[in-house]
């Protein structure tokens, strides 16, 4: 189905939004809306390539200026200079969308702690090290901003077969409350979506390999039988940063169709799959990693 952009033209005109993991899927969704409506836009995330690629395309339908800048959130030099780069580039910055993140699908028993270790870096420290680095900057100049944080409905219900993944995300559904309370007088509101099933082809088949996508259809876990569009999470994004949404402050907003409450933990169906075949899961995973 077709879904139009759901804000009034120029409703981000003049705000500076930064968003992680911007190049791409989700975020590259998010980040062409926001630009849409009048934002100018800083895109981050590790590939500097794909994230140049993307700014173009962006700027060249919407005709306003577009920042890449190459950045791994794990490292705090990084995220520094990610905020001084959008400083320059467009003075202040207004928001922060968390959007970066990493998954894949294993029994836990199977995983290291260093497979542990690179998640929880990624989605929750990751996560901390950007919040910190511009929050501090706008508690310092008594600037009023907003982050979003994306997170997802597993974040609050868990989900087996995605535990460092679930256990991130819920540390970022706390870190969203938590500062919602503690930074609401410094004029920083802090709010979380908490997406269902948006599927992204690069992202997706990297989590389900080869015909594990089309054999785990979510459409048939949602009450509303079919996936999310990406304007639908564009639309939510945007208007949660906007203005308009000034006295929204500490919510997470699911954007699932009903699929949480329908069955709880998203990919716990993953129990059918026999144990043989998670070795050619693995190997799959392994080759599309590369």
């Amino acid at each position: 189905m077709a879904v139009q952009g759901a804000l009034q033209k120029d409703a981000l005109k003049g705000k500076t939004v930064v968003v992680t993991g911007g190049g791409t899927g989700l975020g590259k969704a998010m980040s062409t809306y926001f630009s849409e409506l009048g934002a100018n836009l800083v895109i981050s995330s590790r590939k500097l390539d794909v994230l140049e690629a993307t700014a173009r395309e962006i700027s060249d339908k919407t005709g306003n200026p577009v920042l890449p800048v190459a950045c791994d959130i794990r490292d705090v030099e990084d995220v520094k200079q990610l905020r001084l780069k959008a400083e320059e580039a467009f003075g202040a910055v207004d928001v922060l969308v968390n959007n970066a993140a990493g998954n894949f699908i294993s029994p836990t028993e199977r995983l290291s702690a260093n497979a542990f270790s690179t998640i929880i870096d990624i989605v929750l420290k990751g996560t901390i090290n950007c919040t910190l680095e511009f929050g501090k900057e706008w508690i310092a100049k008594k600037q009023a901003a907003n982050v979003l944080n994306i997170i997802t409905t597993y974040a609050f219900t868990g989900s087996g077969y995605v535990v460092p993944s679930a256990v991130s995300k819920g540390g970022v559904l706390t870190l969203t409350r938590s500062l919602a309370v503690e930074w609401g007088k410094y004029g920083i509101r802090h709010n979380a979506i908490a997406p269902g099933p948006f599927p992204t082809k690069g992202a997706w088949d990297r989590l389900l390999p080869g015909d594990l996508a089309k054999k785990f259809d979510f459409k048939t876990r949602v009450p509303l039988k079919r996936v999310g569009e990406h304007q639908e999470l564009a639309n939510l994004a945007a208007f949660l940063i906007s203005d308009f949404a000034g006295y929204i402050n500490g919510e997470i907003i699911s954007i699932d169709g009903g699929e949480w409450l329908q069955g709880a933990g998203q990919l716990s169906g993953l129990e059918a799959i026999p144990n043989d075949m998670w070795d050619s899961i693995e190997e799959m995973i392994r080759k599309n990693n590369k």
